[in-house]
């Protein structure tokens, strides 16, 4: 997937009309922990928390203009997601109805009502909830907005321009990104930025949950494969079954693809809160978590990670904080 520079300034004009540039930071105690320069991009800055919001507003603008009779639309999201098409929904003048499953973050869920949304709690994992949105959309005349599109990425990708530009400036661009992978924006939008900026030699390797891994096994078999997520922690990354366009990217663009435990997931979530006080939730702590799996191999190069959200639950963070 791929940007003309002139449809990545028009993301850009769009984001920034609601937020600025997230920073990136070279942490000495994250390139003390992994032996190696390390730069983090915090998307866990945005005013949703997460990376998504910027996805969500190029999605539904361009939505509003191809379409400006729609009125309502829906998704189906474990929290960032739906945060992003609220926020978004608003500023077009939209109703929003989101469906995430039962028992999902409690914090995330509070922060979607708060934005405006219609909040519905289906199935019992992320996919079941998905399938509701698509019959509700279907029996209703709904637009159903997926989790993985083109606009999405277009938004998305935002984020990885402004972190590989800086660190071209800096002098400083990485051997290697870790990216953590759910339902495939995040990744896609990198390799679009990598191609987009000319850092090509910038090797990406894609980070799955261990206790969620269709993307991980449909990437060696080359095909869509299904598998059960049940990750306890990074429920960003909880992905049932993979999509097929962003599959095709992440075969074609990653280096590896490598799978995280929750265990190794709340260490990250730990080290970053020790190295730089600042919170991540499970997905957003999976880049590191890999990093530090993958440290011997990267030691003394340069590494990029995303802290893609901050959104955890507090009484989650502080169960994490106590295991130490």
């Amino acid at each position: 997937m791929r940007f003309t520079p002139e449809e990545i300034a028009d993301a850009q004009r769009t984001v920034y009309s609601v937020m600025p540039p997230t920073p990136q930071y070279a942490w000495p105690l994250l390139a003390q922990r992994l032996g190696s320069r390390v730069w983090v991009k915090h998307e866990n800055h945005t005013p949703a928390g997460a990376f998504k919001m910027r996805g969500g507003l190029t999605y539904l603008q361009t939505l509003r203009r191809e379409q400006p009779a729609l009125r309502h639309v829906i998704s189906a999201t474990r929290g960032n997601h739906g945060q992003s098409i609220g926020l978004a929904a608003a500023r077009e003048g939209l109703t929003a109805t989101i469906v995430v499953p039962h028992g999902n973050s409690v914090e995330k869920n509070a922060a979607m009502r708060a934005l405006g949304v219609e909040l519905v709690e289906h199935g019992e994992d992320f996919q079941a909830s998905a399938d509701h949105a698509r019959q509700r959309a279907a029996d209703e005349g709904l637009h159903m907005i997926p989790s993985f599109a083109r606009e999405l990425v277009r938004g998305v990708s935002t984020y990885w321009v402004e972190f590989f530009e800086h660190l071209k400036k800096a002098d400083a661009v990485p051997d290697v990104v870790f990216v953590p992978i759910g339902m495939g924006s995040g990744f896609a939008a990198a390799a679009a930025a990598r191609a987009h900026c000319g850092v090509m030699s910038t090797k990406l390797v894609g980070v799955v949950s261990a206790h969620a891994p269709a993307y991980l096994e449909s990437w060696r078999s080359g095909q869509v494969v299904r598998a059960p997520a049940n990750t306890a922690l990074a429920d960003g990354m909880a992905c049932r079954s993979p999509d097929a366009q962003a599959l095709e990217i992440v075969r074609s663009e990653a280096e590896e693809v490598i799978a995280v435990t929750d265990e190794e997931v709340a260490h990250a979530m730990r080290a970053l809160y020790r190295d730089t006080h600042n919170l991540a939730e499970g997905a957003g702590a999976a880049a590191l978590a890999g990093a530090l799996q993958q440290r011997a191999r990267w030691a003394g190069k340069t590494v990029g990670i995303t802290v893609s959200g901050g959104n955890v639950d507090a009484p989650v963070f502080a169960k994490v904080l106590q295991a130490s």
